[in-house]
């Protein structure tokens, strides 16, 4: 009556051990290390490159608890922090500009635990310490923007159509459009409305002018501010993995706002020179007539020819481009990985709006055969990003950029080619600063409040409760560790309201083990044998376990949906702690006591209270 069949105990002890491996990790604490990354999102990490890091620390004696290659760069643990910023300093003077060392925490998990990818939680910045910023985007900016550009692409579509305007001007987010007589206004807004179906547009008389006024609709207005804080989100990403940060937050709030928190960081000065960096980018022509090898050799020397001038490539490779600026990065409106269809190799799909796309097809075809430069400048530094050749003229505001070296350089160059600017201008709005004392303070304070907690449920279930009260305390237990080993195993960040979901978990989750011990008593008190008890105890209390932890789910599904920042880490914590209670308390108790009693054939007396 109450055995568990084989594989529903074998399955026990593994979810068990598989959360006990997993939890592990967050035990062994923090070393102090530094993290080499090159500086340039499209730089490949190479294996020699922790080759070469080695050799530096060999040559200065500096001693080392571990390193290790990964996919964001080398990391190199140390025994204390004087080693630690020892390290950093003869690590920068020795690799140059190129790579970017930081320094960081690392944990002092075994290689044995990481191999079985075992990694603890991050910590978010109330526990760790760090910097906040809130920064407001200024949408009127973005949509200031987008009616400048409108300015230039309605005078060349009017110019192209060979219609008759006085002017074209900006008024704050609309354009206005001077005609001369009804017939040419009627000719202008067939143009316009056909080009531009996204603006809505509107005639009147001023004096003897006719005037054409051109708006975006709430829709067009949405997907351009939808757009700006898109793009300026991943500029952030782009610019903070120079700090090296291991775990940066970097999210949306409202419609307008968005959190950067960068748990680790004491200099505020530096993050807020890397937020607040500039870029822009540029489309050339490559001067192929002058590109030989002793003009190039000479022009690297600062002998450039009249008109032209010389970056390097990703490679290191001089290439000498035209100083004519063919186009910019503003006229950019989309940039995303792909891969050719005719030779499956990897390509960056890039969409032009309506000006860009005329003027791209313009110069792709008088300049078919000859290569095309696209550069990033950034704090007054050039790279040339990629140089393909124009194999045919390019209509449609369609661009497919070739000689990608795999999907993952093709998605490097889209977000540099997404984010090389702000799409609009962002001021930050507040500051703060949360030293690291704090953060450990603030941790102590979370696992006080936990383990305390825990202990005087403890002690009330097994005053009350007897042996079954002690089944609940293991079960109990065994809930705390699933709950860390999940939130590991989704390498979630945990905050301060994430350890407050951990103790009223443990608080709630003990609840279902009371209804089912007091169900186990009631039974008893009808009369009905030990083992009968146990059986329906478990059976009919499944019900209301079930009604109540599935009430409180929705709760937290509903925090996670419309709460942010602390709000929604709260919910993931307390969502996720539901779960591994219902098991812990059902699946996990009763196989404690099915190993206790399930195998006797006669039972006297449960000790219940």
């Amino acid at each position: 009556m109450n055995r568990y069949p084989l594989w529903k105990n074998i399955l026990v002890v593994a979810v068990i051990l598989i959360g006990f491996i997993y939890t592990v990790p967050n035990f062994f604490g923090e070393s102090p290390a530094v993290q080499i990354t090159p500086a340039k999102s499209t730089t490949k990490l190479d294996p020699a490159l922790l080759s070469q890091v080695e050799e530096v620390f060999k040559q200065d004696n500096i001693q080392y608890d571990g390193i290790y290659l990964d996919a964001r760069g080398v990391k190199a643990r140390f025994a204390n922090t004087d080693t630690q910023i020892k390290a950093k300093d003869i690590l920068q003077a020795s690799l140059g500009k190129d790579y970017t060392v930081a320094l960081n925490l690392l944990s002092r998990s075994p290689d044995w635990l990481r191999s079985l990818g075992a990694k603890p939680m991050y910590l978010g910045l109330d526990l760790r310490g760090g910097v906040h910023f809130l920064l407001q985007v200024d949408m009127k900016a973005a949509l200031d923007k987008a009616a400048e550009r409108f300015v230039g692409d309605f005078r060349t579509a009017l110019r192209k159509e060979r219609v008759s305007y006085i002017g074209v001007t900006r008024e704050g987010q609309t354009v206005q459009i001077r005609f001369s007589n009804v017939d040419e206004l009627a000719k202008g807004k067939k143009i316009i409305s056909k080009e531009y179906p996204d603006l809505t547009l509107n005639e009147s008389t001023e004096g003897e002018s006719q005037l054409l006024t051109a708006s975006l609709n709430a829709v067009e207005q949405k997907r351009i501010q939808d757009f700006a804080l898109k793009q300026n989100i991943q500029t952030l990403h782009n610019r903070i993995n120079e700090l090296g940060v291991a775990e940066p937050i970097i999210q949306q709030q409202g419609i307008d706002r968005v959190v950067v928190q960068l748990p680790g960081v004491q200099d505020t000065a530096k993050a807020k020179e890397i937020l607040g960096r500039t870029a822009t980018l540029e489309i050339r022509l490559v001067d192929e007539d002058k590109s030989d090898a002793a003009t190039l050799e000479k022009a690297a020397k600062g002998q450039a020819p009249l008109g032209d001038e010389v970056y390097k490539d990703r490679e290191g490779r001089p290439i000498l481009v035209k100083k004519n600026v063919v186009l910019t990065g503003d006229y950019i409106t989309d940039a995303g990985p792909g891969v050719n269809s005719q030779n499956g190799q990897s390509v960056v799909n890039v969409s032009l709006d309506a000006r860009g796309a005329r003027i791209f097809q313009q110069v792709t075809r008088e300049n078919v055969g000859k290569r095309m430069a696209i550069l990033l400048i950034e704090k007054g530094n050039t790279e040339v990003i990629t140089a393909p050749v124009i194999n045919e003229e390019i209509g449609g505001g369609r661009v497919q950029i070739s000689g990608m070296a795999n999907t993952q350089e093709a998605t490097d160059i889209s977000l540099l080619l997404r984010a090389g600017a702000l799409a609009a201008p962002m001021d930050i709005i507040e500051e703060r600063t949360v030293g690291p004392s704090m953060g450990e303070a603030n941790i102590k304070r979370g696992m006080h409040s936990t383990l305390w907690g825990f202990a005087a449920i403890a002690l009330f279930m097994i005053v009350y409760y007897v042996m079954f009260g002690a089944i609940s305390v293991v079960a109990l237990s065994i809930n705390l560790l699933l709950l860390v080993a999940v939130l590991s195993m989704l390498q979630a960040t945990l905050t301060l309201p994430g350890l407050a979901a951990v103790a009223l978990t443990l608080g709630m989750a003990i609840d279902a083990n009371v209804l089912i011990n007091e169900r186990i008593r009631e039974e008893l008190r009808n009369g009905n044998t030990p083992q009968a008890s146990i059986h329906a105890g478990y059976d009919r209390a499944w019900d209301t376990i079930l009604d109540s932890n599935v009430t409180t789910m929705i709760a937290g599904l509903a925090l996670f949906m419309f709460g942010s920042g602390p709000v929604k880490g709260f919910a993931v914590v307390h969502v996720i702690g539901i779960l591994t209670s219902m098991f812990s308390a059902v699946v996990v108790s009763r196989a404690i006591v099915n190993a206790l009693h399930g195998y006797r054939r006669k039972v006297s007396k449960l000790s219940i209270g």
